[in-house]
């Protein structure tokens, strides 16, 4: 019987085939799911922000798209999936207030994405779909096994990237 594994805020987690894996409440937050499509063991990260090196000391990883990425595909590679087969889906990053505005305190979401589309790129990781941006939040479920990421947000069908 297969279990659904769940991650946190701020929090990375992997599984094996036929588990999944879901986080809660993607607003300006990115969910990046990885996956090896061959040994089916993949995993989630739910980032908050874009870039560790602003906060001096900070020691949760997870939590940042550039070290949060690092440290899940480190994982899934540790439990045998072959780096070089790793694909990724991602989804989250939304405007989340109700006035636009260039500002970066403003712009997370925007700036969640395009730093984890900057970090799986120079790790050669390619994106195979996403559901990012707009101004509302997800919840997601991804499936190693089959590549599948339930995309579930209020008002809106579920669809599956």
């Amino acid at each position: 019987m297969s279990e659904i594994i769940k991650v946190g805020m701020a929090d990375l987690k992997i599984c094996k085939s036929p588990d999944g894996i879901t986080t809660l409440g993607l607003g300006s937050c990115v969910g990046i799911a990885i996956r090896d499509p061959i040994t089916k063991i993949g995993g989630l990260a739910h980032v908050m922000l874009p870039d560790s090196t602003v906060i001096a000391n900070n020691a949760n990883k997870p939590k940042f798209a550039d070290t949060g990425i690092e440290m899940l595909v480190d994982l899934i590679v540790k439990a045998g999936a072959n780096r070089a087969r790793l694909v990724a889906k991602i989804a989250g990053g939304a405007q989340m207030f109700g006035f636009q505005n260039k500002n970066d305190l403003v712009r997370v979401g925007e700036r969640n994405v395009e730093a984890s589309k900057k970090k799986l790129s120079e790790l050669r990781i390619p994106i195979l779909a996403e559901d990012t941006g707009l101004n509302y939040g997800r919840t997601v479920i991804f499936y190693p096994e089959t590549g599948d990421y339930i995309i579930r947000a209020v008002g809106k069908n579920e669809k599956t990237i």
